[in-house]
């Protein structure tokens, strides 16, 4: 007697089931994914102030295909990153000054005054941002390094701000990713 044609075709699922369980199919890293994940591990591995996970999600959200990504071009990548955090953030502030904080209170009053300060820092940020583009491109890494850690010491400053004034942080995450950039743009240009 002939098998019927769902037990052939059970057979086969059967089959392909066992198949896979033996040789799993995996999606393969590009080449670019492929470098990012290694910076990443690298810089990210072990810093105290982002993770690989960070790392990676950021110059992934930006990396191209290029052969020719390095670290340097990476840390590119993280100074980018950091100008549009920036002009984000300077947008933020200034909308919220002109017409989000309401000086009512002590309390308002103080948030505005806060504002006003991370409005300064971070037109700080943008300024060295220029600056650091050229710089890592023209390959004066120490120069572009600088630039970064003043931009970290920025974002912190704007976050502590809102603290030692004993008002919440409108800014938190923009201020942490700024920080957090402004690192990865350190540990990629050091590498």
């Amino acid at each position: 007697m002939a098998p019927s044609t769902s037990s052939s075709s059970l057979v086969m699922i059967s089959v392909v089931a066992v198949l896979l369980l033996l040789f799993p199919v995996a999606p393969a890293l590009s080449r670019s994914a492929q470098a990012v994940l290694a910076a990443c591990k690298t810089v990210g591995g072990g810093s105290t102030y982002f993770d690989v996970q960070f790392c990676e999600e950021a110059i992934s959200s930006v990396a191209g295909s290029g052969a020719d990504l390095d670290y340097q071009v990476f840390g590119g990548l993280a100074v980018g990153l950091l100008a549009d955090n920036a002009t984000n953030t300077k947008a933020k502030i200034d909308l919220l000054l002109r017409g989000g904080v309401k000086l009512k209170a002590e309390g308002d009053a103080a948030v505005a005054r806060c504002l006003v300060s991370c409005q300064s820092l971070y037109g700080g940020i943008l300024d060295g941002g220029h600056a650091c583009t050229a710089a890592v491109k023209a390959r004066k890494l120490g120069e572009a390094i600088a630039i970064l850690e003043k931009a970290a010491a920025a974002a912190k400053e704007c976050e502590d701000g809102f603290g030692k004034n004993n008002v919440a942080s409108l800014l938190s995450p923009e201020d942490d990713d700024a920080f957090k950039l402004a690192k990865l743009g350190v540990a990629l240009l050091k590498n």
